[in-house]
């Protein structure tokens, strides 16, 4: 039976209009064979592939055609079925000679022999990529392989290619001037960086390569002519884009484009690692930044190279959030649509609106936002930064899922349009019979069902970008007409005012000359043009949206003075220009608190998190607290002791912001608010014990752990010997408001630390031993150093440590044994009131059993009730003595009537009772503290509750307060009636 009558069924498929060319097509390649005497084996698989395959690329019929040979080896051998490996074109490439007699020219055996072998390699290269184009193309068409097999072999050819063709030509070189040299004496290769699509392992079907060439270091070759390294390095890389670029009766290998270069075609065609630096960091230009994003080395020296690589990342991901980066972005979109518009080329699918470049875009625009901050987003494959922004929740789950179905969708049919003849091209065909073949190569009966399916696509694909970029807010994103003539002040100052008052603003004279000393203070004079930029589309903005809130004035010159603050950090202004969401939430705090504007001037970074309202709101629970620090650590090397200190002040401003901004919109109520401010102190706490423990095993080793662990054996043989600081011998107490679980936004941290261990002269088992109570000593000082050093993050906490037995001159760390003598034994009558607020925050649970029998058999000791009445009371006197309020203020900690009487109060019936009822030593709070004392009959229902009530008062004043940027004191009248009750109910009770 014939070739073709075998493939009367497949033939039956096609397309009719099709039928026939691939018909007469097949033949021609059949007869070919035949005249060749070529023999091959049809698989069922190959000939149910052949006539789609023909049909849909004209490229794969000529190029079998022209050489029959070249599918009857892809067939024979099983590469056309075979799925490659990653190093599959090295090896196919490596076993050539040098070259052959047989496959020279006539004219090529009269050439010099360098000449010769150059010209050799360009027909070698040129025939593998031929043979491998065609098997790659064949098995995307026939459905053989998947998008990424695709994209992956095209970027693993030309990688094999490039460096085949620089090993060829650099031994080439080096034969001819002699070889350059490194430093240390080694030979010096050059480094060859890919770019784009090559250097994210997504290169298409016909694309072209662009590359970047460098070399480590210059010197003089020891020829006649002393050739410098850059001359030599210079014509090799000419000679480089020769063989692979050049257009011979052969074809090319692959079009290579090296105007990425650092100055464009006027720069040098290869820099040193130091040039290259230099330029990078002084003259790059913005969109030089999205071109590394995907820069790879794809041939030359891979050791030396990866310090290239390394200085490209500060370049392109800055530490802080760079939303800038939209602009830049949308204007470099704008012009390619307008480029386009102007070329009537809008159904080219890469560039058009909804095509490939606005995917692209979306994901270089968050990389290079957050990339700085967010390591995993230093990634170059655009699908793995669609997963993971939707993973972040950076996108909305459905939108990331939607760009990556599009973007596959998108690139396939990008493929298939290059596949028909091997172009360059991304303009959708106008030739109704090449229409109907890449219709038909999609799986797609016609042109038109195709057409509905991809303007669906480019329809998605745009909403979701001009959703990122806020295109369609641009044109009214700077404020009205008159709040640009205010913020420019380009009237006369009647008509600006009346300007304001149109904008809701009451005070319109002191408003103006706010605004004008703002714009001429010595902050934004100093900001670059483009910082200026940005101000100056962001300020209408401003001026326009204040008019949500009640208090547009004062609103309006808080957010001045945090301007004013952040002026030279213009990243932070370009996130609320690009986000009038974020805007808004910074008017509506800031309307309602000086203190948030005060809390983002300190901490700018945390502007960030205006974004997300779902986040901003939404305090985490203690659980979801130690789920995101764990994971932010993780990332930081055990002794990155500065790392760590600035991710954990990082880590506590922004809860603390969430906490404070549900606070200020009355999301949760005051108990809750001491609640979340605890849990964070709780899990900043217990983490800080957890990488001080890391800090000093890895140095110091492990101390012994009798009994429990075999001898002898190092700490680096136990990585999770420590989990959860499970057997570390070490505790953090809690006391005052962290024990109380009542902190407040500025509360610093009373902790006591305690340790267990039998002998405190016992040797670590590490690399430089110390003893067990050196090592816990030290433990106890690098906890409270990455606590409370002051860095440019400021502090993470104040910390309060003269509750530990024997104050300010006493050790550092007690041994637990010592702790409870102490306290039976030394202990004053207001460091055991103190006690009663003592709870365990962090530490090994071993000790935690231990310090709270330790404490309960403390507190429930039997005492003398007029005696311990005495001595509290004369306490609270002298407190009262030296830190009174003024006349006619209250201060609610202090003054008479207020927190620290009922805590007094509290604290005398828990040490008074709880001899009676151990069950008064279980909590540390004042509110479960009253109940159980009222439980055990020490007071009345009546006076319980009132108590409750003016605790509960007094905090949500004092929390309001500090939002509002003012002390704990308040005047009088505010609270008579409350403090009356309290003041009645001391003398009842105290005295």
């Amino acid at each position: 039976m014939s070739f073709i009558k075998n493939l009367e069924a497949e033939c039956a498929s096609l397309p009719d209009q099709l039928t026939a060319t691939v018909i007469d097509s097949l033949t021609k390649w059949d007869e070919r064979v035949k005249e060749l005497k070529l023999n091959f084996t049809q698989t069922p698989e190959f000939n149910a592939s052949i006539a789609k395959v023909w049909c849909s690329s004209r490229f794969i019929a000529e190029s079998c055609i022209r050489k029959p040979e070249l599918l009857v080896d892809l067939v024979n051998s099983g590469d056309l079925s075979a799925i490659y490996g990653k190093n599959s074109y090295v090896e196919k490439l490596a076993p050539s000679p040098v070259e052959s007699q047989a496959e020279l020219s006539p004219g090529m055996v009269c050439m010099p022999q360098a000449c010769r072998e150059q010209a050799w390699l360009m027909i070698k290269l040129r025939d593998f990529r031929r043979r491998e184009m065609v098997r790659i193309a064949w098995r995307d068409l026939a459905g053989w392989a998947e998008l990424s097999e695709t994209l992956t072999d095209l970027s693993h050819l030309a990688d094999a290619c490039i460096q085949y063709a620089l090993d060829f030509l650099y031994q080439e070189a080096c034969e001819l001037r002699g070889t350059p040299l490194l430093a240390d004496g080694t030979p010096q290769q050059i480094v060859v960086l890919g770019m784009g699509k090559l250097g994210a392992y997504e290169l298409n079907y016909s694309s072209d390569i662009d590359l970047i060439f460098a070399y480590a270091e210059d010197g003089v070759l020891p020829d006649r002519k002393e050739t410098t390294y850059g001359e030599f390095f210079t014509k090799l890389c000419r000679s480089l884009v020769k063989v692979l670029d050049e257009s011979t009766v052969d074809g090319f290998v692959f079009r290579t484009d090296i105007r990425l270069r650092p100055y464009g075609d006027s720069g040098p065609i290869i820099m040193t690692f130091d040039g290259m630096e230099n330029y990078y960091q002084t003259q790059a230009r913005e969109w030089e930044r999205y071109a590394m994003i995907k820069v790879r080395q794809v041939a030359g020296d891979f050791t030396v190279g990866a310090q290239l690589m390394a200085m490209f990342r500060p370049f392109v991901y800055r530490r802080y959030l760079d939303y800038g980066a939209f602009e830049e972005l949308r204007s470099l979109k704008a012009q390619i649509t307008q480029e386009l518009r102007r070329k009537d080329r809008m159904e080219n699918i890469k560039l058009g609106p909804g095509g490939i470049r606005e995917i692209e875009f979306i994901g270089q625009a968050f990389q290079l936002i957050r990339g700085g901050n967010e390591k995993a987003l230093q990634t170059p494959g655009i699908l793995d930064v669609l997963q993971l922004l939707g993973e972040l929740e950076l996108l909305a789950q459905p939108d990331a899922d939607q760009l990556k179905q599009s973007y596959r969708f998108l690139r396939r049919v990008e493929n298939h349009i290059q596949q028909y003849q091997d172009l360059q091209t991304h303009d959708l065909p106008s030739d109704p019979l090449v229409q109907q073949s890449l219709a038909y190569s999609l799986d797609y009966s016609d042109w038109t069902s195709f057409k509905q399916d991809l303007e669906k696509v480019r329809v998605q694909v745009h909403e979701v970008f001009d959703h990122v970029f806020s295109l369609s807010k641009q044109d009214g994103s700077t404020g009205s007409s008159r709040t640009g003539i205010i913020w420019a002040c380009v009237a006369d100052e009647s008509e600006l005012m009346g300007h304001l008052k149109e904008c809701g603003i009451q005070d319109t004279g002191s408003i103006l000359a706010a605004i004008k000393d703002f714009k001429n203070s010595a902050a934004v004079r100093r900001m670059t043009t483009k910082g200026a930029g940005v101000l100056d589309r962001l300020m209408p903005q401003l001026i326009e949206a204040v008019q949500q809130v009640d208090n547009s004035d004062e609103t309006l010159l808080r957010i001045l003075v945090l301007f004013e603050a952040v002026a030279g950090r213009n990243v932070y202004l370009s996130l609320l220009s690009e986000n009038s969401n974020a805007l808004s939430q910074l008017i509506k705090l800031s309307s309602a608190s000086p203190w948030i504007c005060a809390y983002l001037a300190q901490y700018p970074v945390l502007f960030d998190e205006l974004l997300d309202t779902r986040s901003l709101y939404e305090p985490l629970k203690k659980a979801d607290l130690d789920q995101q620090l764990d994971i932010l650590l993780a990332q930081i090397e055990i002794q990155d002791l500065e790392q760590l200190m600035v991710v954990l002040r990082q880590f506590k401003q922004l809860n603390v912001l969430r906490v404070a901004a549900a606070d200020i919109m009355g999301v949760i109520p005051l108990m809750v608010v001491s609640d979340y401010l605890t849990y964070i102190a709780e899990s900043i706490v217990d983490h800080v014990v957890e990488r001080a423990w890391l800090m000093l095993t890895d140095k110091h080793g492990l101390p012994p752990t009798p009994g429990q662990f075999p001898t002898g054996l190092r700490h680096t043989h136990h990585p999770r010997r420590y989990a959860d600081n499970a057997s570390i011998g070490f505790a953090v107490i809690g006391f005052g408001k962290l024990g109380g679980i009542e902190l407040g936004y500025g509360s610093d941290l009373d902790l006591v630390f305690l340790y267990d261990c039998q002998d405190g002269n016992a040797m670590t088992d590490g690399y430089k031993p110390i003893s067990c109570a050196q090592f816990y000593g030290r433990l106890g000082l690098k906890a409270r150093h990455i606590l409370d050093t002051k860095m440019l993050s400021g502090v993470l906490y104040e910390v309060d440590m003269r509750l530990r037995p024997n104050g300010d001159s006493g050790l550092l760390v007690s041994h637990i044994n010592g702790y409870e003598d102490y306290l039976k034994n030394q202990a004053w009558t207001w460091e055991l009131q103190a006690l009663v607020r003592g709870r365990f925050v962090a530490g090994d649970p071993q000790l935690k059993a231990r310090y709270e029998a330790i404490r309960s058999r403390v507190l429930s000791l039997p005492r003398d009730t007029e005696s311990l009445k005495k001595e509290v009371r004369e306490m609270r006197e002298k407190m009262r003595e030296t830190l009174a309020a003024n006349k006619n203020q209250f201060d609610l900690k202090q003054s008479k009537g207020g927190i620290a009487d009922i805590e007094f109060i509290v604290q005398f019936g828990v040490l008074d009772q709880a001899a009676f009822n151990v069950a008064l030593t279980t909590y540390t709070d004042n509110v479960r503290l009253l109940e159980g004392l009222q439980q055990q009959g020490f007071m009345s229902q009546a006076d319980a509750e009132t108590l409750k009530n003016a605790y509960c008062t007094y905090r949500d004043f004092g929390h309001k307060q500090v939002l509002q940027g003012d002390k704990a004191v308040i005047a009088e009248v505010e609270v008579a009636k409350i403090s009356a009750q309290v003041e009645q109910i001391w003398h009842e009770y105290m005295e």
